[in-house]
């Protein structure tokens, strides 16, 4: 593999943890992991069920996953 293409790959993820952390982490004063642990379960529920993304002209990725049919 050459890496040619890798950054491309990358930027999706990379999108995804800033949101986790401008909209839950830095908001929230973890204090173990339990907390955290919990708190991001709350926050991907939130992110994939109820948060509109522009990139999917503002549905969800729940809808957008379900209304292709898939399971």
């Amino acid at each position: 593999m050459d890496g040619r293409g890798r950054a491309l790959d990358n930027v999706f993820v990379e999108r995804l943890w800033r949101a986790v952390k401008y909209e839950d982490v830095f908001l929230h004063d973890y204090q173990n992991v339990p907390e955290i642990r919990t708190g991001l379960e709350k926050y991907f529920e939130f992110y994939n069920r109820k948060r509109p993304h522009q990139g999917l002209k503002y549905r969800t990725p729940y809808e957008v996953h379900y209304a292709s049919g898939e399971s």
